[in-house]
């Protein structure tokens, strides 16, 4: 507790940081006064249906994400998730597509160029959420609509308010980049998720208490020990492992040496990182997006790929996340051009001819640990279903694995790192390298 004090006397002494702090704070505070504006002609009292709804199942994760304006039918319903979808998309563009390879290669330019398109393919899709958001809402509470206005009439205007509050939300992580303390989508994303972390964990220690099998304090404790355990597990994929497996890294070596250490192939058990839990999750909303409006006389497999607890969910979803894994590591890694500059930089692997040989090893040796990285990315992804086993709450639940503790362990280290380098820059000891800082940099994640 010392050292936290410390910490946060050494953020407020130095002005420039203790700006952006208060500016990062100020934007997240609008984010959140945002999320409980109701569209107008909207009664919020007649939200219980969707509310209910969005307590279970695929929706709770979208009510999760929004920080739950999804359920208040706030202007801000939409989030900033259309962005990060708009945002897969011209990353996926960017390998396929020649066109968008040579905008990558342009630098500064070719950025503002694919920013440019990201921008216009949010709106693409927001213009199509819209208006599927309001449909389910006038099927789940029909009622909430003020009298006289038609739901034909609302909808247009409707469509633009939610289309504009989620472009703001864009506005507000930017600014936050800009003046705030960096990584501001990031930001915006994880504040929406821990919002509901409160009221998820009352529910959970009060459900411990009073249910018949709720199995009380040391039920609870239990529980806490494993989303201690499974918050480290998360912190270690985030991280990555920079070395590959002994067995393998004995011979993945350049024959060059610098600073008197041998130089490693940066390759990672984790290389995907995050994404193919978040493409696989994007097929597993597709049942839902068809069947949205006919779940009460849906079939048992519709069902059950709307329940994400179910077994059979949960064996697709591992299965994707699997092949997500694999698709994702060949797109974004590229062995040939990897023992292009190995050749090019005089390096070699011991018995392995430059090359295409080379690049034959390094492909065999990344489809090798991608198995193990992907079964550890499908284990943390599962994990929130495992929970369900123990009769823990759902809302809770979500916090036990997924993309939802991966984005909140991710950005917290992050913005911790961007917290460091400031303190680093006017000497000061930081709260991840206390002792260090002086003299080193921050250690890159």
């Amino acid at each position: 507790m010392k050292k936290l004090i410390e910490y946060l006397k050494n953020c407020w002494k130095i002005e420039d940081l203790r700006q952006r702090l208060l500016i990062t704070l100020l934007f997240t505070a609008i984010y959140r006064f945002g999320s409980f504006v109701v569209l107008p002609g909207i009664n919020p009292a007649m939200l219980e249906k969707l509310q209910s709804q969005t307590a279970g199942g695929l929706m709770s994760l979208l009510d999760m994400f929004s920080g739950g304006a999804f359920s208040n039918a706030s202007i801000f319903a939409l989030g900033i998730m259309p962005y990060i979808s708009a945002s897969i998309v011209m990353q996926l563009l960017a390998v396929a597509v020649p066109y968008f390879q040579k905008l990558q290669r342009e630098g500064e330019s070719g950025r503002k160029k694919i920013s440019w398109y990201t921008r216009i393919l949010t709106v693409a899709i927001l213009l199509f959420q819209a208006p599927s958001y309001l449909l389910n809402l006038r099927m789940q509470a029909s009622q909430a609509l003020a009298s006289g206005i038609s739901w034909e009439v609302f909808m247009f205007p409707a469509t633009i308010i939610l289309a504009a509050g989620s472009m703001f939300i864009l506005w507000l992580g930017e600014r936050i980049t800009d003046k705030g303390i960096g990584n501001g989508i990031s930001l915006i994303i994880m504040i929406g998720i821990i919002a509901r972390l409160p009221q998820a964990f009352i529910q959970e220690l009060s459900s411990r208490f009073t249910a018949i099998s709720g199995g009380g304090l040391v039920m609870f404790i239990v529980e806490i020990l494993i989303l201690y355990a499974v918050i480290c597990a998360a912190i270690l994929l985030v991280q990555g492992v920079r070395k590959v497996p002994v067995q393998y890294a004995k011979r993945l070596v350049g024959n060059k040496q610098y600073g008197g250490a041998r130089q490693y192939i940066p390759l990672k058990l984790f290389a995907a990182n995050v994404m193919p839990i978040i493409f696989a999750q994007a097929l597993m909303f597709i049942p839902l997006a068809i069947v949205q409006y006919q779940s009460d006389n849906a079939s048992w497999l519709v069902r059950s790929l709307l329940d994400n607890r179910s077994l059979l969910y949960n064996i697709i979803y591992v299965i994707l996340i699997i092949a997500f894994t694999y698709f994702y590591t060949a797109i974004t890694l590229n062995p040939t051009q990897m023992a292009e500059d190995m050749k090019r930089n005089n390096g070699f692997i011991p018995g392995v001819k430059p090359g295409k040989d080379t690049a034959n090893y390094i492909d065999t040796i990344m489809s090798r640990i991608t198995l193990p990285g992907s079964l550890f990315i499908a284990f943390i992804a599962v994990m929130p279903a495992l929970a369900g086993l123990l009769n823990v709450q759902q809302a809770f639940s979500q916090f036990f694995g997924g993309t939802s503790l991966l984005i909140l362990v991710g950005v917290v280290i992050d913005t911790l790192q961007q917290i460091e380098s400031h303190l680093m820059m006017r000497h000061y000891d930081g709260l991840l390298n206390s002792g260090h800082t002086r003299n080193g940099g921050v250690s890159a994640y």
